[in-house]
Formats: structure tokens, C-alpha cells, sequence
């Protein structure tokens, strides 16, 4: 079946990740970075995910996942190394509509992790509703260099431009127009690049 892609703000809302080892801490820095409030419940974590609880940053169980843990929480992921336990959470968030992402388990899935390729407020995320991530992160990489770092500083721009032109009084139209002319310029970077090539 075909996903719906979207962007999901994440601010303030507490999520849970069960497990703490290295296939679950590239998870929660993630959640951490969309501002997620995050719980972690595992016995042992990761140096990193150790400093996260002990700078606050995150809030660490430091014990086995107990049902309860669910309570209040708008998504988890499942990074454990236990199948069952993942098909397990997996079910009992259905039951509690919660959002679930069982790490490596397509079939415990609600929705999948993509491949970001991450500039400032530019986010070009890759699916393969699961076929192929090893795809996806090919591409990621592809995509890395065609958007190089410039277009973090440009983008930013754009978005000061568009906040100014909002406040301005002037034609719907007008501004739209403006908006695009803007938007084709690329940043200067890429500009200098294509006249090389």
C-alpha cells in the first residue's frame, strides 16, 4: 500500500524509545533534534545515550519496558533485539493508538524512518516504503551533494525574504511572484558551480 509522506512536528510531545544500544541512539538524537520529549527505557544504553540522561537532555528507565511505559506517549520506536518484544509493543500501541516504529520489522511498522538529507530548514526525505534502504541512503548521498551545505544559509534567507514581503502590504500575486523569482536563484555557491560545468 502507498504511504502518505508527511512532516510531523514533534515539539514537546513525549515520545518513548525502547532499547538504548547503537541501532536506537541515531533514533532518539533524532527525536531529540524535532524537539521531542523523549523517555528511553532499557537496562544498559550507550555511552551517548548515558550522557543525554545524565545532561537531562532525555529521560532514562534503567530497566525492562512494563506496559505503563505507553502511558501518555504520542510515538514509540521499538530498537530492541528481541522480535517478539517488538511485535508486542507494536500491538499494544495499536490498541492505544500510538504511532510505532519497530526498527528492522516492516510488518510492526505505522510509518518508516526515510533517509534525510538535512540543510537548515531544507529536508529532502527518500522512501522505499521498506523495499530497499539501502537505496535510499544511496540516493541520500546522491542528493548530499547536488544540495550542498550552501543552501542551509539560502534557504534561511528565503525564509527572512518571505517573512518580510508578509508584513509588506502588497498584492497576493505580487508577492508570489517575487517568492519564485527568488526560489530559482539557488544560492551562490551552486550558481558559480553551474557556470564551471
Amino acid at each position: 500500500m502507498p504511504l502518505f509522506a508527511m512532516f510531523l512536528k514533534l515539539e514537546g510531545r513525549r515520545c518513548l524509545v525502547v532499547g538504548a544500544g547503537r541501532i536506537a541512539q541515531p533514533k532518539i538524537e533524532s527525536l531529540l533534534l524535532a524537539g521531542a520529549r523523549v523517555v528511553v527505557v532499557a537496562p544498559r544504553a550507550t555511552s551517548r545515550v548515558r550522557e543525554l540522561a545524565g545532561s537531562k537532555q532525555i529521560v532514562w528507565r534503567k530497566r525492562n519496558y512494563i506496559s505503563s511505559d505507553l502511558s501518555g506517549i504520542f510515538l514509540v520506536i521499538a530498537a530492541t533485539d528481541s522480535s517478539s518484544l517488538q511485535e508486542k509493543l507494536y500491538r499494544l500501541a495499536q490498541s492505544r493508538g500510538v504511532l510505532c516504529n519497530s526498527v528492522d520489522d516492516p510488518a510492526h511498522c505505522d510509518f518508516f524512518y526515510p533517509a534525510v538529507v538535512r540543510r537548515g530548514p531544507l529536508q529532502i526525505a527518500i522512501s522505499t516504503s521498506g523495499a530497499s534502504p539501502a537505496l535510499a541512503q544511496r540516493l541520500r548521498r546522491r542528493l548530499e551533494k547536488q544540495f550542498g551545505v550552501a543552501y542551509t544559509a539560502w534557504v534561511e534567507g528565503l525564509g527572512q525574504a518571505r517573512r518580510t514581503l508578509f508584513a509588506n502590504s502588497m498584492s497576493a500575486k505580487s508577492r508570489r511572484r517575487l517568492l519564485h523569482r527568488m526560489a530559482r536563484t539557488g544560492p551562490p555557491r551552486s550558481r558559480a558551480s553551474r557556470r564551471e560545468a
